[in-house]
């Protein structure tokens, strides 16, 4: 059977869906699901006991920590781990990832579908050996083996991109990471301090990860690009405000006919 575990942090209405989801339609196929929780302080506790889910409190958040503690709660081999905003689509989504785990002990982990990158990557075969990246695990819509773990646990003192990484080294340690055709959305809309924090954790990831250096020159050209960007969208979004005011007006004295 299957372990699914959840990370999550003040999204009990997407968790809630999210559990909906997964205990309509696919408890044949899984047996048991743990939300862990980073010190939420909305109704998500009381959600997931609602649907029976197990709930872990980390208290001390890191992504490679809480990745280790998601495969240390779980009871089975095979882990799938959702974020919140993120759930199952396709009717056989969890039945396609036993399947392709069935007697493949050199299997990692396997790579679900959900963006436009990861339908070219599996149509090109383009695997994880090659773009460890755009092929590798994400840890929101991935699955992943327990005993692989055990071997190799997460990195905690990686700032993102904990997945990435652990993709790269198992490869390196001989293991395979394939994408499996079990589809799922991901949902979310993050504020602006939301966005900024994500892109901090991006620069450093970046650089730990793939060596992606950052320079003065990087940083101004940064600058330059995101005020012209700024002003490009200003003018356009305040020149199509004006032409959707004319096209009202000229809709007010010339409407069309009416279909009975």
């Amino acid at each position: 059977m299957i372990s699914v575990v959840i990370r999550n942090k003040n999204q009990d209405k997407a968790l809630k869906f999210l559990l909906k989801n997964l205990t309509q339609r696919y408890l044949d196929d899984i047996s048991e699901i743990i939300v862990i929780d980073n010190l939420s302080t909305d109704d998500s506790k009381d959600i997931a006991s609602q649907y029976g889910a197990r709930f872990v409190t980390v208290h001390n958040f890191s992504y490679g920590g809480s990745a280790n503690i998601a495969a240390s709660e779980a009871s089975n081999d095979i882990v799938v781990i959702f974020s919140a905003h993120s759930y199952p689509v396709s009717h056989d989504f969890f039945k396609l990832i036993k399947n392709k785990f069935d007697g493949r002990n050199s299997l990692a982990g396997l790579r679900c579908l959900h963006s436009p990158n990861d339908y070219r990557n599996f149509i090109n075969n383009v695997n994880a050996q090659t773009d460890p990246n755009k092929s590798g695990l994400i840890f929101s819509g991935s699955a992943f083996s327990k005993n692989v773990w055990k071997k190799h646990k997460f990195r905690e003192d990686v700032a993102t991109f904990e997945d990435k990484e652990w993709s790269k080294r198992v490869i390196e340690a001989g293991y395979d990471i394939e994408f499996v055709p079990s589809i799922f959305c991901y949902e979310i809309k993050r504020t602006k301090a939301q966005n900024f924090f994500r892109f901090k954790n991006d620069v450093i990831g970046n650089y730990q990860l793939w060596h992606q250096d950052l320079t003065l020159k990087n940083a101004f050209n940064g600058l330059i690009i995101g005020v012209f960007s700024l002003l490009v969208n200003f003018v356009s979004d305040f020149w199509y405000i004006v032409k959707r005011f004319f096209f009202n007006i000229s809709f007010v004295f010339n409407k069309p006919q009416k279909f009975d």
